[in-house]
């Protein structure tokens, strides 16, 4: 009997081990198929094992032509998530699609998460919104012209004041500012003043443009640092507003310097740089390092010796300048007035629009220079019209108007 209790009590335990254990291998894969970020080949080390499904299994030409409808179809969020979801099905449908959908330079649409990163088209703007959250200081941005119940969320970022600078965080979701996460996309800082900001990429920028690339200290767990992991911030761009002493009537005078945009892509065949993918996130990185936990001291990457001293890598490429369009003077509304183009409608020392600032001796036609590449404006009590164009991508737009946000009394 008692022999008999013992294989019964075995049985039971097997089958619901096994159950458990297959809970908890599908376990890290539930959320996925809700993302709407298509997740990279690289960014899925252990995809080989895991079985494609019978959709996988469709002829590649009857599944091109499906894929192909599909992003015909699609053209705007959020019926362009359809887009996404083909892609999230398998590895092969994964691949179809990457190949498929075009930059936003040469059909002007944002599909993946990389597209925040990649030239907008040289023709039409992409046209956007921002959002202002004055209790949490958020500041959100959307894709489309005005807010609606379907609003696409492109990025967010939270401000935060530190003691000599102020910090906006530019995050993927909402919800999520930590620059140790995977949907941790750059960051902008300024100076006590609120005078000088500097963009900071997540990522290295192409090689071929990257002019001066500094990495900055990022803080992150003690036991997560590894020799080749570059958990690094890279200066990609600069901007400085220019100081009103006298305090002469008339808008703030900005100029931006894109370290990471050459010159050259706005000149007779240039061409922007345009990433493919995003690079590996840290979290991924680390988590297969032995002896990683969460709950670690954190300490300051310069501290640690592996690493070395941050870097400044020069490469000879002249950066691309932009400058704020010089607005006129209005005798009968006395003030000073910019063709947003029916995109504004509120006067505010906030508005201004970008255009390249180069020297006659580049090949740059006359329309590219009077080209308006980024215009921000004031459409409501905390919403604003953010509208961008080629060579900038939408985070480097994004940077470019919240530096706007932050108080400048030296300027004003």
């Amino acid at each position: 009997m008692v022999l008999k209790t013992f294989v019964r009590w075995k049985e039971i335990t097997g089958v619901i081990g096994s159950k458990s254990k297959r809970r908890f291998e599908k376990k890290p894969w539930t959320g996925r198929t809700k993302s709407y970020v298509a997740p990279d080949e690289e960014l899925l080390p252990c995809v080989e094992s895991i079985e494609q499904g019978q959709w996988a299994n469709l002829p590649p030409e009857l599944l091109l032509d499906i894929i192909q409808r599909v992003e015909e179809s699609e053209t705007s969020w959020p019926a362009r998530a359809v887009v996404t979801f083909c892609a999230s099905v398998c590895r092969s449908w994964r691949e179809i699609t990457k190949e498929i959908v075009m930059t936003p330079e040469q059909c002007g649409k944002i599909t993946f998460p990389i597209s925040l990163k990649q030239p907008g088209p040289r023709e039409s703007p992409i046209q956007c919104f921002i959002g202002r959250d004055r209790t949490t200081s958020t500041y959100y941005l959307y894709y489309g012209l005005v807010p609606s119940e379907n609003d696409k969320l492109l990025l967010a970022a939270r401000k935060t004041r530190k003691g000599t600078h102020t910090d906006f965080v530019i995050s993927l979701v909402s919800d999520d500012f930590s620059r140790a996460s995977n949907t941790y996309v750059g960051k902008l800082r300024s100076n006590f003043f609120g005078t000088k900001f500097t963009v900071f990429d997540s990522q290295p920028p192409c090689e071929a443009a990257m002019r001066m690339t500094s990495r900055t200290n990022r803080r992150i767990k003690t036991k997560q640092v590894s020799p080749r992991v570059p958990a690094c911030n890279y200066a990609v761009g600069s901007i400085s507003y220019e100081l009103n002493v006298l305090r002469t009537r008339g808008p703030r005078r900005m100029n931006c310097i894109m370290h990471s945009i050459p010159v050259s892509s706005i000149e007779e065949g240039g061409t922007a740089p345009t990433p493919t993918s995003l690079s590996q996130s840290f979290d991924e990185h680390v988590s297969a390092l032995p002896g990683s936990k969460v709950k670690e001291p954190v300490t300051d990457i310069r501290s640690v010796s592996s690493l070395g001293s941050p870097v400044v890598v020069q490469h000879p490429v002249e950066p691309l300048v932009l400058k704020n369009k010089a607005p006129r003077w209005h005798e009968q509304l006395q003030c000073w007035c910019l063709n947003f183009k029916g995109r504004v409608t509120v006067a505010s020392v906030k508005n201004f629009q970008l255009v390249a600032a180069v020297e006659p001796s580049h090949n740059v036609p006359a329309a590219e220079k009077e080209k308006v590449i980024l215009q921000f404006g004031k459409i409501g009590k905390d919403i604003f019209t953010m509208d961008y164009r080629y060579p900038l991508s939408a985070f480097q737009a994004f940077a470019i108007c919240l530096s706007s946000f932050d108080t400048k009394p030296a300027c004003e």
